[in-house]
Formats: C-alpha cells, structure tokens, sequence
C-alpha cells in the first residue's frame, strides 16, 4: 500500500472524526460507570437498603453479567444492523432500568433489574470498543480510553459516596440522557471489505515487528486472560471497602484511600506510554505480578498501611496492564470481532468475581480467603499470556529457521 493511498485512507475513514472518537470514548466510559463504582454501590446498598454482604456480590454480579450477555449480543448484531438503533436500545433500557431501581428496593427483584440494567450497558458498551477498534491507530484510541478511565474513576469514587441510593441512580440515568443526545456523532456501520483491507495493510506496515497473523485460538486465550483478570479485579474491588471496615479501618480513612488510589490509574497510563519500546508481553508480565501482590498481601490482615499500598498498586497495574491486553487483540484482530467480546469477558469475569467471593464470604471463611482465591486467579492469567509468549516465540524461531534454510 503506498503512501498516497494510505493518506487517503486515514483521511476518509469515518471513525477517526474527532467527535466520533469523543463519543465513544464518553460512551465507553457509561457502559463502564458500575464497573468502577463498585466498591461505592456496594456499600451503598449495605448501608441504605439492607443488603447482606453475600446479597451484594450476588446484586453486583448480576450488573456485570447481563454487561457480558450484552456485549455478546453486540458482537453478534453490529455488523448487521444500524449501530446508532443498536445503542439507542441499550441505552432506553439501561434509563428504564436504572429508574425501576429508584422505587424497587427488594433484592430479588433489584438482582433482575440490576441483570438488565447491565445487558443494556453491555450493548453500548461494546458497540463503542468497536468503533474505537475501527480507528486507523486503535492502540492510541484504546490509550486514551484507559487515561479517561483513569479519570472517571477518581471522580465517581469521590462524589458518588455523597450521594443517596437513588442519586446513585439518577447519576447513571442521567450519563444515558447525554449519550442519547450525541448519538447522531456515532458512525451507523462499519467499514467496507476494502476499507478494512486497507487498514489492515497500513497496520502491517507500520507495525511491522511482529507477526500477528495467528490462529483463532491466540486471540480467543486473551479473552480467556482477561476474563480471569476481571475476576480478581470483580472479587477484589466489590469487597475491598467492606472488608477493610470489617478488619477495623476507619471509615474516614478508606474512602479517601479509594479516591486518590483511582488516580494512580493515570500512573498506569504514564507507565505503559513509557514501556512501549518493551513490546505487549514483557508489561503484562510485570503488571500481572505486581497485581497479584498487591492482592495477595491483603490475605494476611487488612492495616491502614497495606490497604493504601495495595490499592495504589492495584489501580496502576489495572490501567497498564489493560492497555497491552486491548492492544495485543487490536493487533489480532483489524476487524473488530474480538475486540467487541472484550467488555464480555471483562462483565463475565466480573460476574464470575463477586460472586465466588460471596460463595468463600457464606462459607464462613472471611475476607482473607477472598484476596487469597483472587491473587491465585491473576497469577493464572499470567500463566495463560506466558503460554501464548512461548508459542509466539517458537513460531518466530521456527520462522527465522525457515527463512535461513530456503
């Protein structure tokens, strides 16, 4: 592909509108608002409607489940149908949902609107991962969503803790309302089979290092990655409040702790931009162990101290880890079809999380067995992305031996 015709891609290629991109970036950040909540909404309905710590893993795991069925409903539709109909659904029903939640405060049936709730949120939520995987440069998108990330976590973590359970949700209906109002910025289909051509040779031109022309099952074992990641990060951020509250630190002391540990997500950008030149695998290797520390170090006891230093840990690590993991499927997978199953794996795992941890909590084995399962679970997925490191690192061999002998 030569210059010229690269040029002229990049400059039609609908998705790199600057307002395209904004908008994704805002509705990703919305389809992700309980995600990063957790921690204040658990304790929210601890504490205003009653609910017992198993019920609140149950109830946060139903949110993030009906995310995971919703993303892949998504994936199966949005190449099909218009994406803007697609996430005017979503975002009606997760408005409507959230509403119920206002007058509806009994737990079986917030558990069912909380499953809706986050069906819907998977809809729109993976429907924006697309149209960012659709930019020419997907990796520097996927950049900035994680640097926003990092600051729509600091602010919900901070204002949300001073509101009442139904501003909570009137917090969430409103983010809805403003995505339905920018929805004409969102592009209603994808690209042609020769713009995706295109984009796909002007990726490996630049890329050019690494082969990632790899069989289904490479990029599939990243999903299954990252699913085990969001269960640690499900298990640990649902319960980490309730759990430091119960080993005796203060209240005035954790809720602070939360607000500026969710800015250390920005170092977690810093970190990856300054870690580029190590390529995907190293970072995620460094990530996955010091995420897994700050985890496991917590099995011990819970003082003011380890709570402050395994949050800050954990909230870098997040960040930087997610950048190389959404950039190795972007590198798969030019057309989308992964990368749409990312927010599904992350709701499932997130799913999956809160509610082993609630099973570990009814078995009577506290909160030490909960960090203990989860620092385990982020160790796994660490083993998954050494497996695919030494696959991709024999086929380069076996590729170099070739070359050498033809």
């Amino acid at each position: 592909m030569n210059n010229t015709a690269q040029a002229d891609y990049i400059g039609t290629n609908v998705f790199d509108d600057k307002r395209s991109i904004a908008y994704a970036l805002f509705l990703a950040l919305v389809g992700y608002a309980v995600m990063v909540a957790i921690p204040v909404i658990s304790t929210a309905w601890v504490n205003m409607l009653g609910f017992t710590e198993e019920q609140v893993g149950r109830v946060a795991g139903a949110d993030l489940l009906g995310l995971s069925l919703g993303a892949v409903l998504t994936s199966v539709l949005v190449a099909k149908v218009n994406r803007k109909g697609l996430t005017l659904v979503g975002l009606l029903i997760s408005i409507v949902a959230n509403g119920l939640c206002i007058v509806v405060v009994d737990y079986e049936q917030t558990l069912w609107l909380r499953l809706v709730a986050g069906f819907a949120s998977g809809i729109f939520t993976a429907t924006a991962i697309v149209t960012l995987g659709g930019v020419s440069k997907p990796v520097r998108a996927f950049n900035l969503l994680l640097l926003a990330f990092a600051f729509s976590t600091a602010i919900e973590l901070h204002f949300l803790p001073k509101l009442s359970m139904a501003g909570i949700y009137w917090f969430f209906i409103s983010l809805s309302v403003v995505c339905v109002l920018f929805l004409h910025w969102l592009p209603s289909r994808p690209q042609s089979e020769a713009e995706l051509a295109m984009q796909e040779a002007a990726a490996a031109k630049e890329d050019g290092v690494e082969n990632w022309q790899v069989p289904k099952f490479i990029p599939f074992a990243c999903l299954f990655a990252i699913a085990l990641t969001y269960v640690n990060i499900g298990g640990y951020f649902t319960y980490i409040e309730l759990a430091a509250h119960a080993d005796g630190v203060a209240k005035e002391w954790v809720g602070p702790v939360l607000t500026w540990s969710s800015l250390f997500t920005i170092v977690g950008c810093v970190l990856a931009a300054m870690c580029g030149r190590l390529g995907l695998f190293k970072p995620l290797f460094i990530a996955y162990v010091l995420m897994a520390t700050a985890v496991l170090m917590l099995g011990g006891g819970i003082t003011n101290t380890k709570i402050a230093v395994s949050l800050f840990i954990f909230m870098a690590m997040w960040t930087f880890g997610d950048i190389f993991q959404y950039a190795m499927i972007a590198h798969m997978d030019k057309r989308g079809t992964y990368i749409a199953l990312v927010p599904s794996v992350q709701g499932f795992g997130q799913f999956i999380g809160p509610n082993v941890a609630a099973s570990i909590l009814g078995a009577g084995l506290g909160y030490n067995a909960v960090f203990i399962v989860c620092g385990l679970t982020a160790l796994l997925a660490l083993l998954v992305y050494v497996g695919i490191f030494i696959y991709m690192h024999r086929r380069k061999l076996a590729h170099n031996e070739a070359v050498k002998t033809a």
